[in-house]
């Protein structure tokens, strides 16, 4: 047992060396932990930033100019004034993203008491702010009637009050940087796992291995904890240095807990990483493979979309797949300040699949191995 332990540290330390002299891969893992988390949280705005609006006033009344003062940064660049034959230009050319169109009596006709229309137009290419801005607007110009009234707001029987627990600005970049890091953690336990088996195979090493008293055993899991411990120790840097103090992003939960879940899930996919590569007989084929993989756990377990939102069976054969119940534990420990007691079941969910890609992916080595001896 002694010389198994020996035998399976001496080979992660060479796996770990391998990878210092990959200068690639290098560059992949310090990049996908700073410069794409940064890039994510300052560029992939998805709420209403600096949404460029317009409006054409034909009222040119005190009401219409109080619309358009209240109109303000940061959610809305200065309001631009526009012509009514100017519209369909400005927004075929993709100029602005709301118009506004105030038609003439509109003060008139408030103060009379009747409904006039207000016409928002709205690029709905814009996807991410389109929906959210036009209720901001609505909003905005609902508030501003009442105020010139001296009335009340709404006169709704019933008013509702909206607290937003976890996230109460709705800054989307909370959410998007930290789910980001999932990710780059997915895509980097595949991919450096099975790159490390393929790299192998191409240069002819795993020959100088098949020769030395090892195991199969003990060459996968020394290429697992090697692996999955370079992408731990960047994950680390990525939530403590990156999203918590160069972004002042605030992580409300356990980071220690999130990353003792992360070593599980690591097994989880450094395991499947080499399996996919078992499967593939080049670097290209792997790549295809793996890129594929990772694009159905990243679409389909929970990162974009609640699992709720997903058909019935899809849902089902998710549950199966460790990144749902990693993205599952992720929120709730990293968001919602979970302790064990609540993520214990995704825990064992991950490393009981876990266990069954590592088996797999162990018969799938040893039939390698076997091929290459025969």
């Amino acid at each position: 047992m002694k010389q198994h332990l020996i035998n399976i540290y001496q080979l992660g330390i060479k796996e770990l060396f391998s990878l210092r002299y990959d200068p690639v891969m290098v560059f992949l893992i310090v990049y996908s932990f700073t410069f794409s988390i940064y890039m994510i949280a300052k560029g992939n705005i998805t709420g209403v930033v600096n949404a460029a609006v317009a409006i054409v006033d034909e009222d040119r009344s005190q009401l219409s100019r109080r619309i358009n003062d209240a109109l303000l940064a940061p959610q809305f660049l200065p309001p631009a004034q526009l012509s009514l034959g100017e519209i369909d230009a400005a927004m075929d050319g993709g100029k602005y993203t709301f118009v506004i169109d105030i038609p003439s009596n509109f003060q008139a006709n408030i103060m009379a008491g009747r409904q006039p229309v207000i016409q928002l137009n709205v690029d709905a290419t814009a996807m991410g702010m389109a929906g959210t801005g036009a209720g901001y607007i609505h909003r905005i110009i609902v508030h501003e009637v009442a105020a010139f009234l001296g009335g009340a707001e709404s006169k709704e029987p019933v008013k509702i009050v909206i607290r937003a627990r976890f996230n109460p600005n709705l800054d989307s970049s909370w959410f998007d940087t930290v789910m980001e890091v999932t990710n780059n953690i997915t895509l980097l336990a595949i991919m450096l796992t099975g790159a490390a088996l393929i790299r192998e195979r191409e240069h002819g090493t795993i020959e100088h291995l098949l020769v030395m008293p090892l195991t199969s055993a003990e060459i996968m899991i020394a290429k697992v904890w090697a692996n999955g411990l370079a992408i731990l120790v960047a994950a680390t840097f990525s939530l403590y240095i990156v999203v918590q103090s160069l972004l002042a992003i605030p992580i409300i939960g356990s980071i220690p807990l999130f990353l003792a879940g992360t070593v599980l899930y690591l097994f989880s996919a450094t395991a499947l990483g080499i399996f996919l590569a078992t499967l593939a007989r080049s670097m290209p084929q792997f790549g295809l493979l793996a890129l594929l993989v990772f694009i159905i756990m990243n679409m389909l377990s929970g990162v974009h979309s609640p699992m709720e939102s997903m058909p019935v069976l899809l849902r089902s054969i998710m549950q199966f797949v460790p990144s749902t119940h990693y993205v599952s534990f992720t929120k709730a420990i990293l968001f919602r300040g979970a302790g064990l007691e609540v993520v214990w079941f995704d825990f064992v969910a991950v490393g009981v699949i876990g266990s069954v890609f590592f088996i797999a992916a162990l018969v799938r080595f040893r039939k390698t191995v076997t091929m290459t001896q025969g």
